[in-house]
């Protein structure tokens, strides 16, 4: 067996196979991104085509490793799935231990040599998650002391269960990760249990409130917006810029960053104007929407993350389907980035679109998910969500004529670009 403590590792290249990568956003109590977990399928079909769970990890592994794991988790941890075969194995050479959670099923057959095995790789600094709890088992006891988390469906598991399980674990120092968090109510009811952490897209569904407002942020922003697509004069793009400071700060930040490539430091708004340009101003703005005031400078707001991925997802594959349209690409982006605003906004989509002039190609796209930018928006979604809309990836793929492999290199890139540009711009 592999010594993992070892430097002197050089680990022999696994075989990647065809898979769908995927990862769901873990949030704190404050809803700041945390971590994810990433969940792969192989292609071209769904589950019962993993001819091995040891197999399919490691393909994932070995992939995301070749192109570096922080493109896919960025800052945060990634929670991986493992079971027996892979704990025995020495695929763990792959992995950066400071920024996984290994994930094991309370069912898992624990064998004297499982165990051993889990308590080596403690010993090496990796942590595990107990996933799939439904009761307090000697099993469960068996494993607890070799995990840092317990995780527990909050959509199967009783709210009596949960109410007396959470305090349990609680009191073992374990952290507690509540799985399958898809409403605000579901959020809320976990925080009174004194769940630590929460897994799933609750934080990305519209929760439509009659008679809201704009943040003062929000709205110079949309002007800010309105100027810039309508051609208006550099002067007044300046001068809306700063009626708000934080925009002025923000913009001033971002000319100054290394992806912007300015050859010198430019400390005036005229100056960041002119260099940003039209389009790259445009699209910050857009990204701007999604960084609430209160949270300015803190990168892992999980809506901002996923709106950002988005964007620059469908760019990417806007890009690569047709090349020699720049626009389409462009058009893409906004598409992704608008995708979320009902959410934002807590206003339907349609009132959105009353208010912002888009072009009808945009528009079929965030209302019905038709025409060609609405199946590249349907594709991101189901990646996203890829534990219940797998079926539909293939059939878009095939209208797509784009490969597996080609999807998921284009998902690292958006990922990557998504932690930097929050990281650096806001």
């Amino acid at each position: 067996m592999i010594d993992i403590s070892s430097n002197d590792i050089t680990p022999k290249p696994l075989r990647v196979r065809e898979f769908y990568l995927g990862r769901q956003p873990i949030l704190d109590r404050s809803q700041a991104l945390f971590g994810y977990e990433l969940l792969f399928r192989n292609a071209p079909v769904g589950p019962a085509n993993i001819t091995s769970d040891l197999s399919a990890t490691a393909s994932v592994i070995a992939h995301a490793s070749q192109l570096g794991m922080e493109k896919v988790i960025g800052d945060a941890l990634g929670f991986v799935n493992v079971d027996a075969d892979v704990i025995m194995s020495d695929i763990f050479v792959f992995l950066p231990r400071e920024k996984v959670v290994l994930e094991i099923v309370e069912s898992m057959p624990v064998t004297p040599e499982v165990r051993a095995r889990i308590s080596e790789l403690v010993s090496h600094g990796f942590s595990f998650a107990l996933e799939n709890v439904v009761a307090d088992t000697s099993q469960v006891q068996q494993l607890l002391p070799l995990v840092q988390y317990v995780k527990m469906d909050m959509s199967t598991v009783d709210p009596k269960v949960l109410a007396a399980l959470a305090p349990r674990f609680k009191q073992e120092q374990k952290k507690l990760v509540a799985e399958k968090v898809e409403t605000r109510e579901e959020f809320k009811s976990g925080l009174d249990l004194g769940f630590d952490y929460f897994q799933g897209y609750y934080f990305a569904k519209p929760a439509i409130m009659t008679g809201k407002k704009l943040s003062p942020s929000q709205l110079a922003v949309m002007e800010l917006m309105t100027l810039v697509t309508s051609d208006a004069d550099n002067m007044d793009i300046e001068r809306a810029i700063k009626r708000d400071v934080s925009l002025a700060l923000n913009l001033l930040r971002l000319v100054n960053t290394p992806a912007v490539g300015a050859r010198q430091r430019i400390d005036s708004l005229s100056q960041a104007v002119t260099v940003l340009g039209r389009r790259q101003l445009q699209r910050w703005l857009q990204i701007m929407l999604y960084a609430e005031p209160s949270k300015r400078g803190h990168s892992m707001t999980p809506l901002l993350m996923l709106a950002t991925t988005r964007g620059r997802l469908l760019e990417l594959l806007a890009h690569k389907l047709r090349p020699n349209h720049a626009h389409s690409a462009d058009i893409a982006f906004t598409v992704g980035i608008m995708s979320l605003m009902d959410t934002l906004f807590g206003v339907p989509m349609t009132e959105i679109l009353s208010q912002i002039e888009v072009i009808d190609e945009v528009a079929e796209a965030l209302l019905s998910r038709e025409g060609f930018y609405g199946d590249l928006l349907r594709l991101a979604e189901c990646i996203e969500r890829i534990e219940d809309m797998e079926g539909e990836i293939v059939p878009t793929l095939r209208d797509l004529a784009m490969s597996p492999d080609d999807l998921v290199e284009l998902e690292m890139a958006a990922y990557e670009w998504s932690d930097n540009v929050v990281r650096y711009a806001l």
